[in-house]
C-alpha cells in the first residue's frame, strides 16, 4: 500500500497472532495497539489497550482492528486499510485464478469487518466512504461481468484506499517505523492463517493469508528505502520472512498440499517483531 505520511505513531505488534488459531475473515483475532520499542516513545498514540481486552481501549472488529484508536494513530489506522487491501489483492487474484464465488465473497469480506467500522473515522478525516468500491468490485465479479471491467473495479479500489492513506492521522514516529510495524502486523497475520490453512481443507483461510502476505509486501516495498537506511537488520528480517511466505502461499489458488513448516514461518515472524 503506497502512502504518502507527514509523521507515524507506534504500533505494538501481534506476535500473539503466529500462535492462534484464527478461522477465516469473520474469526480474525484483535491486534495488539499497546506496544513499545526501544527506540521510540511517541507519546499518546496507541494508548487503546489489546484488543478485545476488556475495560481499556475501544472496539475492536471482526478484522482485529482497535476503531476508537484508529483516528488517532496512524499505524491502527494503516493496519486497517492494509487489511481491506489485503482481501483486494486476494479477491483479484483468486479472480484472475477463476475462482468466481469466493472471489465475490472476498471482495465483500472488508465491507462488514473493516470498512463499516470505520466510518466514523474516515468522516473525521475527510476521507471518501471505501464501501461502494468494494461493493461495486463484488457484483462486477458476480455478474459475470467482462475481465476488464472487474480490473478497473480492482484498480478504483487501490486508488481509494491509496488516497485514503494520505489522510491518516499525525504523529511523531518515522515512516519507516510505521511501514515496517504495518508490514509486520500483516505478515503475523499471514502466518497465523497459513497454520489455519494447514488445519483445514477449506479455501477461505489460504486466500486470507495469501492476501496478509501479498499486503505485507506491498506496504514493505513502498518504504523499503527508508526502512534500509534507518535499520538495516529490521529490513533484511522482514524481507527474509517475506520470502519464506512467497514460498508458502505460491499464488491465490490453493496447492494440492501445505507442507511448508509452520514453525520456520513463526521463526521469521517473531525475528522481525524482536527486531522491532
Amino acid at each position: 500500500m503506497k502512502v504518502e505520511m507527514k509523521t507515524w505513531a507506534q504500533l505494538g505488534l501481534a506476535g500473539a497472532l503466529a500462535g492462534s488459531g484464527l478461522a477465516g475473515c469473520a474469526e480474525e483475532a484483535p491486534v495488539d495497539t499497546d506496544g513499545e520499542t526501544a527506540e521510540m516513545q511517541p507519546g499518546p498514540a496507541g494508548e487503546g489497550g489489546e484488543g478485545g481486552e476488556a475495560g481499556e481501549g475501544g472496539e475492536t472488529g471482526e478484522g482485529g482492528v482497535d476503531f476508537d484508536a484508529a483516528a488517532r494513530d496512524p499505524v491502527v489506522y494503516l493496519t486497517a486499510l492494509a487489511v481491506a487491501e489485503a482481501h483486494a489483492i486476494a479477491a483479484y487474484d483468486a479472480f484472475l485464478a477463476g475462482k468466481t464465488d469466493p472471489a465475490a465473497e472476498m471482495f465483500g469480506h472488508p465491507v462488514s469487518e473493516v470498512l463499516a467500522d470505520m466510518d466514523p473515522v474516515f468522516a473525521e478525516l475527510g476521507v471518501a466512504d471505501l464501501k461502494p468500491r468494494f461493493n461495486e468490485a463484488s457484483q462486477a465479479v458476480l455478474s459475470g461481468r467482462a475481465d476488464i471491467e472487474v480490473n478497473e473495479r480492482y484498480g478504483a479500489i487501490l486508488a481509494a484506499i491509496e488516497e485514503a492513506g494520505r489522510k491518516a492521522p499525525d504523529s511523531q514516529a518515522s515512516e519507516a517505523d510505521i511501514a515496517a510495524r504495518v508490514a509486520s502486523n500483516m505478515i503475523d497475520r499471514a502466518i497465523a492463517m497459513y497454520g489455519e490453512a494447514q488445519g483445514s481443507d477449506r479455501y477461505e483461510p489460504y486466500l486470507d493469508g495469501y492476501g496478509f502476505y501479498r499486503a505485507a509486501a506491498s506496504a514493505f516495498e513502498d518504504a523499503e528505502p527508508a526502512i534500509l537506511a534507518a535499520k538495516p537488520g529490521l529490513a533484511a528480517d522482514i524481507r527474509e520472512a517475506l520470502d519464506l511466505l512467497g514460498q508458502a502461499y505460491p499464488g491465490a489458488e490453493r496447492p494440492g498440499t501445505l507442507a511448508f513448516e509452520r514453525g520456520r514461518l513463526i521463526a521469521a515472524g517473531s525475528r522481525v517483531t524482536l527486531a522491532l
